[in-house]
């Protein structure tokens, strides 16, 4: 009677469960369709939807006292995008220049003048200011084909990504007796644009606009950059790009008393960089001497 028992409470059981995990084929194929469709905003063009590096924070700088900076020396640099080091600069599907112009009209990232109260992060640019600057209004006539009447046509022109080729920085080098290192700080970014006559010949380059890095860390974390070794999935940022310094550059100006760059006093021949390799040097045995005995 017992083992009657059980035979009927193992069969109940295996009902229930087959019951219980048995589909429909209508529901079944409802799912199938389902799963094929194609998702909210586009199919995703990688392996898996990438939104880690959307979320990371940048990690703060170390505080320092004013008492514990034993020397300083400011520092402001050119960096090509046409070196090979620097061609993520110039990857076209994410330039720098367009993370900055975008973040700049979006209101997103604060941008100020390169006069010099602006070179000194004091003059800020409104919206209005940035939006005419990477926009350019031509005056273009034109003729009706039907009346031949003259027309005077206003076209607004965005500057081209690729127009910018080179950003000047500027940073500060520094000792810290607190923990004995010489440590460097970049202050600002710019963007440098080529002017040009009404016949397209090259006039001169100047900066658009600096921004302030301090400021732009949290936007610079949050875009990756496309390593020359061609991981598509390395997670450096820019960000870290910087902060590593991974980038390749010239120096043009070093603090002085005059308040000159390198050109106002050295002939443009090949000196020029002869001087800016010097002044790296003198940056790097001014430390180096301190541990001499």
């Amino acid at each position: 009677m017992q083992t009657l028992v059980k035979w009927m409470c193992l069969s109940l059981f295996l009902f229930v469960g087959t019951t219980a995990f048995a589909q429909d084929p209508e529901e079944i194929e409802s799912e199938e369709v389902t799963a094929t469709e194609e998702p909210e905003g586009g199919a995703i063009d990688d392996v898996v939807k990438k939104e880690i590096m959307g979320e990371r924070r940048v990690l703060a700088y170390q505080p320092v006292r004013e008492s514990d900076v034993f020397w300083e020396k400011r520092i402001w640099r050119v960096i090509d995008v046409r070196e090979k080091m620097n061609l993520p600069f110039a990857y076209p599907e994410q330039p720098f220049f367009k993370i900055l112009s975008d973040a700049a009209t979006k209101g997103d990232l604060p941008v100020y003048s390169v006069d010099e109260d602006g070179a000194k992060f004091k003059k800020r640019l409104s919206t209005e200011d940035v939006l005419s600057m990477l926009s350019k209004s031509d005056t273009v006539i034109t003729f009706d084909p039907e009346t031949y009447e003259e027309k005077i046509t206003i076209v607004n022109n965005d500057i081209n990504w690729e127009d910018v080729k080179r950003f000047r920085i500027k940073e500060v080098w520094f000792f810290d007796k607190e923990t004995s290192t010489m440590q460097v700080r970049i202050l600002g970014i710019a963007p440098m644009i080529d002017v040009r006559d009404n016949e397209g010949n090259f006039r001169f380059e100047k900066p658009m606009f600096w921004v302030y890095y301090p400021h732009a860390r949290e936007l610079f974390a949050r875009h990756r950059v496309y390593t020359m070794g061609g991981n598509m999935n390395a997670t450096i940022s820019w960000d870290d790009y910087f902060e590593m310094r991974y980038f390749a550059s010239y120096v043009y100006k070093e603090s002085n008393v005059y308040d000159r760059k390198l050109e106002d006093y050295i002939p443009p021949s090949v000196d020029l960089q002869m001087e800016s390799e010097r002044i790296k040097g003198e940056i790097f045995n001014w430390e180096h001497d301190l541990w001499q005995y």
